[in-house]
């Protein structure tokens, strides 16, 4: 199915960081982002080292478990390379994305998720979040705790529950449903939800064809509305 996808990314370091310790990934059939946290650059060293490992999945028939095994080896190797460096410990990262596998016998769309990074699916209109945030304001709203509209601008949304580089591993959610073509997807990390409203970005994959000029546009917004944070964004389109 690659000649049926076009995909593109833009990343930007923001206003304020001084460096961007988000990674991410566009491959064949493969797209990821990874936000990084960890002081001495050591956020950085992290999303790469999660990233290098989600290279793992390009060039294979995947299957939805061996996206789950590559998310807990990815765990393994964040947590093996702090303890090379004590500068680095502590570090971990998001670790967030869409895959395509083969799922008896069909081709699926595998969306994976540690962390506070999103997949987006955009279709005739309709933007629609396909992961669930794992922060402790996230848990507080699904709990009934919190309201939507009182989790705006709540400091626990920046708590993560769950990241790559913990002991133990943590669990990926994995979400496994068909292709199902014209679709669009935006994988981001919360630097650009953060900054941007969801209607906006809807109106930016609504508005812009080609996949990376979506991905600069939405960048660019999300710089432009404050850049508190590193802002990556990647879009997938699986065309008809």
């Amino acid at each position: 199915m690659g000649d049926m996808i076009r995909a593109g990314a833009a990343t930007d370091v923001g206003v304020v960081r001084a460096g961007n310790e988000d990674s991410h990934l566009v491959a064949d059939g493969v797209y990821v982002v990874a936000d990084g946290m960890g002081g001495h650059a050591a956020g950085e060293v992290a999303s790469e080292v999660a990233v290098a490992v989600a290279k793992g999945l390009v060039g294979r028939t995947v299957k939805p478990e061996d996206v789950r095994a590559v998310v807990l080896e990815a765990n393994a190797a964040v947590l093996a390379a702090a303890r090379r460096d004590p500068v680095h410990r502590g570090m971990g990262t998001t670790l967030t994305g869409l895959c395509l596998a083969d799922f008896r016998g069909t081709p699926h769309w595998v969306v994976f998720n540690v962390g506070d990074s999103r997949v987006y699916r955009h279709v005739d209109g309709t933007l629609t979040q396909l992961t669930t945030d794992h922060t402790e304001l996230a848990e507080l709203v699904q709990a009934g705790d919190i309201s939507p509209e009182e989790a705006v601008g709540h400091p626990l949304g920046n708590v993560l529950t769950r990241a790559i580089g913990m002991t133990p591993a943590p669990e990926p959610d994995l979400d496994v449903f068909p292709v199902a073509p014209p679709e669009r997807f935006l994988i981001c990390s919360d630097g650009l939800t953060l900054e941007v409203p969801e209607t906006a970005i809807a109106g930016v994959l609504a508005d812009t064809d080609d996949p990376g000029a979506a991905a600069e546009r939405l960048v660019t917004m999300a710089v432009d509305a404050g850049g508190r944070d590193n802002v990556t964004a990647v879009v997938v389109d699986l065309r008809g």
